[in-house]
């Protein structure tokens, strides 16, 4: 196992995050503070209007107070695609209040400290972005991970105030792509519940694979890794996957995995390479840059190593990748997982939801 795997595994531990947890909380009992609410709001912006929409009544419902911090955009080293983003949040918060009804109320809260002082405090505790909560050592972003603060703060599952969107659960029929990151472990996510889900809608997948960001010049922030991951971990013990001991296939080990990718997905073992990749690289320390590493990775998906080797000295996935990234770009989507039914895009592995109820609707 490398220093960097083990590190990952310390740093998502569910132990050390409980403890973590319990130290902070003796430490509020021992000060006789409440139970606080850090929002992190910028001013139209439509994930942090949400929140601020909501945050009065739960604070009420689980006997919280909650400050209101004011803050600017993000760097655009965190957000590269600044125009895009904002007019997917636009129809994206406008379909999350659709679906849990949420009205406009914008009670009078009042605002506290200065923008620029609190993005200091943000950052130096390990976040970058706006439509944000931290509680006690931990963030919370925007409607989708509030499940996750009301489990912490008390709930069980069948009283959440904001419970996780269900996807349709019958066959809808139909076909949606997929565009993903071997980099990106919100992929690694959605295609391990993807193909499970197209399964049961009935409905066809296809495998869209671009290069990650940072290979495309675009670096991640140090705070946004280290935010992702924990993220990452959370989610991933929601559906029962295991994450963690990661070996970063980033450079050799992607390009080796996009080069065997472009020979499975026509032979239709794409879904069994790609969640054996993930799998590898996210939770069992595989490092796939490796011969060693990669072949196992191969052979378990039940694809040959010799075909594979042969498929590593064909560069014809890099113009297929690249193909892939500016079909993206032109749906108005910059980031994975991004998905497509029809001429209409979701982005994030949060919203199978959104793609099952458009396969929904095409059915109708």
């Amino acid at each position: 196992m490398s220093l960097r795997s083990a590190f990952t595994q310390i740093l998502t531990s569910r132990r050390v995050r409980s403890v973590a947890r319990g130290c902070r909380a003796v430490a509020r009992t021992v000060a006789r503070r409440h139970r606080t609410l850090v929002l992190f709001y910028e001013a139209d912006e439509p994930y942090s209007e949400l929140l601020l929409d909501v945050l009065p009544g739960l604070a009420r419902v689980y006997n919280v107070d909650f400050e209101l911090r004011p803050v600017g955009p993000p760097d655009t080293s965190a957000a590269p695609e600044p125009e895009k983003l904002a007019q997917w949040a636009r129809r994206d918060a406008e379909a999350l209040r659709r679906t849990y009804r949420i009205p406009r109320s914008h009670s009078d809260v009042e605002a506290l400290g200065d923008p620029d002082d609190n993005a200091r405090w943000r950052q130096a505790h390990g976040h970058y972005g706006s439509g944000m909560i931290w509680f006690e050592g931990e963030w919370y972003w925007g409607i989708d991970r509030l499940h996750h603060l009301e489990r912490r703060l008390g709930a069980n599952d069948d009283e959440l105030v904001f419970p996780p969107i269900a996807e349709p659960d019958g066959p809808t029929g139909g076909a949606f792509d997929m565009y993903f990151s071997l980099r990106s472990p919100y992929s690694y996510l959605a295609m391990m519940r993807a193909p499970v889900l197209a399964k049961r809608w009935q409905a066809d997948l296809m495998l869209k694979p671009i290069l990650p960001m940072v290979m495309r010049s675009l670096p991640v922030p140090r705070a946004k890794q280290l935010y992702i991951v924990r993220d990452v971990k959370r989610e991933a013990e929601r559906f029962g996957l295991p994450f963690g001991r990661i070996e970063d296939p980033v450079g050799r080990g992607v390009e080796r995995g996009l080069a065997v990718l472009h020979q499975a997905i026509p032979d239709g073992k794409g879904v069994d390479f790609a969640q054996s990749f993930y799998t590898g690289v996210w939770a069992e320390g595989i490092d796939a840059a490796s011969d060693a590493g990669l072949r196992r990775i191969v052979e378990r998906a039940g694809l040959d190593w010799a075909s594979a080797q042969d498929a590593l000295s064909d560069e014809s996935w890099r113009e297929a990748v690249e193909a892939n990234r500016k079909e993206m770009f032109a749906l108005g989507q910059w980031g994975v997982p991004t998905f497509r039914v029809g001429d209409r895009a979701a982005f994030g592995q949060d919203r199978l939801w959104q793609v099952g109820r458009w396969l929904e609707e095409g059915a109708a």
